[in-house]
């Protein structure tokens, strides 16, 4: 009797345990599908804004196809090898436009410098969105490999999560 008392206690610790971790796990991958549909978001923004923005009439005719099929390019990859291409292409389409800030349309046009101010803030939040997914894969990758998750299995048949690589910086014409 003296020796189930703390076997008991013990066994509740490790449950508490067990649990504990498989909640906290559970909650990173939640956390981590929200990162992943902000970051969908955020790219489908971006590229309806080249869009809208090559097909406005405010860039000249050159400069407005490459963006238009770039922004096309981008929304149609579905493959993330090809994802992260087509998004870096994007990425480069925009910083060979947008490098000059004197390459942005006549500010006697409102409607283009709107359609710009728009780009450039959803290019921005492409950034962030990249960014914190990464940092939410890397979270829950260091959790999946600690010996006490692994051994229990406790990630189930969950895939392991990757991190988004691809070019996002920000044209030098829409930093603030």
């Amino acid at each position: 009797m003296d020796v189930l008392v703390p076997v008991l206690a013990l066994l509740a610790v490790l449950a508490l345990l067990l649990t504990w971790s498989a909640g906290r796990l559970d909650h990173l991958h939640t956390r981590l599908e929200r990162m992943e549909a902000t970051l969908d978001a955020e790219l489908l923004r971006r590229s309806a804004a080249t869009l809208e923005l090559a097909t406005s009439g405010a860039l000249d005719p050159a400069t407005a196809m490459v963006l238009a099929d770039a922004a096309h390019r981008a929304r149609a990859a579905s493959d993330p090898v090809l994802r992260e291409e087509s998004e870096s292409a994007l990425t480069e389409a925009l910083l060979v436009a947008f490098d000059d800030p004197d390459a942005l349309p006549d500010a006697d046009q409102p409607w283009a410098h709107e359609l710009v101010v728009e780009l450039a803030n959803a290019t921005r939040r492409v950034q962030t969105a990249r960014r914190l997914h990464n940092d939410t894969v890397t979270v829950t990758r260091a959790r999946r490999r600690s010996p006490f998750v692994r051994v229990l299995r406790l990630a189930g048949r969950a895939p392991m999560p990757r991190p988004e690589e691809f070019d996002d910086r920000v044209p030098a014409a829409f930093r603030r």
